[in-house]
């Protein structure tokens, strides 16, 4: 579905229910079934795509008999997946996703995984889905891991190491991305009953047994960046109910860079409560390494307040839904806006560079869920603009489109007549 979107017709003022963490949820669930007792997981199912697929599987048997586990587009669910069903005795299973999963990279993940003594085969292009798993208890010890692609190769070791034969040490090779998802992970593993320990070069995994624990969900601050984004373009009030400065989550980290874009947080029983402020910054500077999630929010954010912006440690967005760099460069050059991308693709710039446009924009969203959130509120200063393919927000925030219709956002069915100004 494709929505027409027009912002308020006064000033913002609104409160929302965020979902629930993805990344809490997606790694609750998967500590829950290695702890068997995923029954504890259940109502994480509801949160997100993501969550319904990986509970959905791991609710069910992993099977025995090489039988097809399809992920669809969820990324996290292939990565956590290969490693769980890897090291556990008797799977045996091809382990697909859909047509862009199968062109994302798992390679990084596989050879640590064989190193750890895995029998995984590729059944498509080397390097990527489908993999065929027989899963075994895996031999453990240490392993070297390349960390410039994804954070969640890590994760997924990790959650898997207390069932292998000795303890896991992971040696990091390279920067690290992502690094307070690897944190989380830790932190999540403790509190089912396995003491991981990290810091910048490794992390050290005992072998042992998990055990049952309530899961820790809490608001997600990945979509809390959309709202920032929708604060700082309307100069409206916003309160994201329940969200808590101290959190598991890195993109807590973004409420700082806001406020550089004029949104202002105050904490308080109720949740996070944003604000404008006119001290805006006249450019942006931020290594977004270690919260990458965030960058589409603050890139259409700059770029449609007029402040210039370099995103340094951003190259893992390549390897995303989509590839983000260049799907922000195409369509914000709908909005007249000349991104480049620097360092090999590790750094997304703009210099203010502006072209005249002639037509509404018209915004494609090539199957991402953060690139439909980012690129709504664009409508708060070109009001009508349409976004295409609207439902991909259902993999992280199925709410999305109702939230910014109770914040007072009109959304239209394209082919409907414009509304007509009242005489």
């Amino acid at each position: 579905m494709d929505y027409r979107i027009f912002p308020p017709e006064g000033i913002l003022e609104a409160t929302v229910a965020l979902p629930a963490s993805k990344s809490i949820a997606v790694r609750d669930i998967a500590l829950s079934f290695l702890a068997n007792n995923i029954a504890a997981a259940a109502p994480l199912a509801d949160t997100c795509n993501d969550t319904a697929v990986l509970y959905g599987i791991l609710s069910g048997c992993l099977p025995s008999d090489g039988s097809r586990v399809d992920v669809g587009p969820a990324g996290t669910s292939m990565r956590f997946l290969t490693a769980i069903a890897a090291a556990t005795e008797g799977v045996h299973c091809l382990l697909t996703g859909d047509e862009r999963m199968c062109c994302r990279p798992i390679g990084v993940l596989v050879e640590a995984l064989r190193h750890l003594g895995a029998d995984i085969e590729y059944r498509g292009q080397e390097g990527f889905p489908p993999l065929e798993i027989h899963g075994h208890r895996l031999d453990g010890g240490s392993v070297e891991v390349e960390t410039g692609v994804s954070s969640q190769f890590i994760s997924a070791l990790m959650m898997s190491g207390p069932l292998m034969k000795q303890p896991l040490t992971i040696v990091f090779k390279g920067n690290v991305q992502s690094l307070p998802y690897i944190n989380m992970t830790a932190a999540m593993m403790r509190h089912y009953g396995i003491d991981a320990d990290v810091d910048r070069d490794r992390t050290v995994i005992p072998a042992g047994a998990y055990r049952g624990a309530e899961p820790l969900a809490e608001p997600d601050w990945s979509a809390a960046a959309f709202w920032y984004e929708i604060a700082a373009l309307t100069a409206g009030w916003v309160t994201l109910a329940g969200l808590k400065d101290k959190s598991l989550q890195g993109d807590r980290f973004a409420a700082g860079l806001f406020e550089r874009l004029g949104v202002l947080t105050e904490f308080s029983d109720e949740g996070a409560e944003l604000s404008a402020t006119p001290d805006l910054w006249n450019n942006l500077e931020a290594d977004m390494s270690d919260m990458p999630d965030a960058v589409p929010a603050l890139a259409v954010t700059s770029v449609m307040a007029s402040i210039p912006f370099r995103l340094t440690g951003v190259s893992v967005l390549s390897h995303k839904e989509c590839d983000r760099l260049q799907a922000l460069v195409g369509e914000l050059a709908k909005v007249g806006a000349i991104l480049t991308i620097e360092n090999y693709g590790d750094t997304l710039c703009w210099d203010g560079r502006r072209v005249p446009v002639r037509e509404l924009p018209v915004f494609d969203t090539y199957g991402d869920h953060r690139m439909a959130m980012a690129l709504a509120p664009v409508a708060v200063f070109l009001p009508g603009i349409v976004v295409r393919d609207a439902e991909v927000v259902a993999k992280s925030y199925p709410g999305y489109w109702e939230a910014l219709q109770e914040a007072g956002f009109l959304l239209m069915d394209p082919a409907e007549p414009l509304p007509q100004p009242e005489q």
